[in-house]
């Protein structure tokens, strides 16, 4: 082999003694040199994709928070749902009692919505989208319909409170019940007579009030009850106010709540001053203690 093609690597010691000697070809440097770059840029390659997967996985890391801030979000959406679904039927039962006292026939009609089978998404699983969508649809259909209910309800109320207000809940004068309704005695032929109305005992010259606003249907004298004013309430139902002294009205005069019609007396076919008070509902006299409660 030629020396000159090679290198010497003489190794002494201190006091000039040979200890070895290696001898390597003269390329060796270069094939070193060659696989300390080819190792420098591995490792460069390598730190490199450590660093994008290091990024990467923190970027992961990021999403898989999401992901459980969202589920934690679905999850708590779920359970709100389900808690406005027990509200909404807890409506339905107390709509249900509320209009079982008018009957079937004034309940509003609203379309069926009966379910069944299993649920949409089994338990511990994560909502499909469109199970969200389907259970979100359903909660809209079932307040829409108690919406519904709730305002025929409303109307119904309206139109209670207004034949309410028509009602003749007030006393027309205060003073004791000499004569309540139905058979009672006569106090001329001592035999037995039906009573229309009631006798109120009140002293003469006491203001007599509309228990409730009207049209004045009658303003005047009567066989039997003397000075008389009689009051149309509407739905079918007047009253009569007999034996007054004085009348202070006029034929189709409307008066409201509380107005003054007449004074006690003891005018027609009386014993004594009081007032002789009268309800017609539909053309028959009814007792007036079933709509006094003022």
């Amino acid at each position: 082999m030629d020396r000159r093609k090679q290198f010497s690597l003489l190794v002494v010691r201190g006091d000039g003694a040979r200890v070895l000697r290696l001898g390597f070809s003269r390329r060796l440097p270069l094939i070193v040199l060659g696989a300390l770059f080819v190792s420098v840029t591995a490792f460069g390659v390598l730190v490199q994709d450590w660093w994008l997967m290091r990024t990467r996985m923190q970027e992961v890391g990021g999403l898989f928070g999401e992901l459980d801030a969202r589920r934690a979000t679905i999850e708590g959406f779920n359970q709100r749902v389900a808690e406005l679904q027990k509200e909404v039927s807890s409506w339905r039962e107390l709509h249900a009692r509320i209009w079982e006292p008018f009957g079937p026939d004034m309940a509003p009609k609203g379309q069926g919505t009966g379910i069944g089978g299993s649920r949409a998404t089994p338990p511990g699983q994560p909502p499909t989208q469109t199970a969200l969508s389907e259970e979100l649809n359903r909660l809209s259909e079932s307040v829409i319909q108690e919406g519904e209910s709730l305002r025929a309800l409303e109307r119904l109320i309206t139109r209670a409170g207004r034949a309410l207000a028509s009602l003749p809940s007030r006393w027309p004068v205060r003073g004791a019940v000499n004569s309540e309704f139905g058979n009672r005695t006569s106090p001329w032929t001592k035999g037995l007579e039906f009573h229309s109305g009631m006798d109120i005992s009140a002293q003469r010259g006491t203001p007599v009030r509309a228990p409730s606003a009207g049209t004045v249907a009658f303003a005047g004298t009567h066989s039997e009850y003397g000075l008389t004013v009689m009051l149309d309430h509407g739905q079918d139902l007047r009253t009569i106010y007999g034996h007054l002294s004085k009348i202070v009205v006029t034929l189709g005069q409307k008066v409201e709540r509380g107005a003054d019609i007449g004074v006690t007396g003891n005018t027609g076919r009386s014993s004594g001053p009081h007032l002789h008070y009268e309800i017609v509902a539909k053309g028959r006299s009814v007792n007036p203690r079933a709509y006094l409660w003022e």
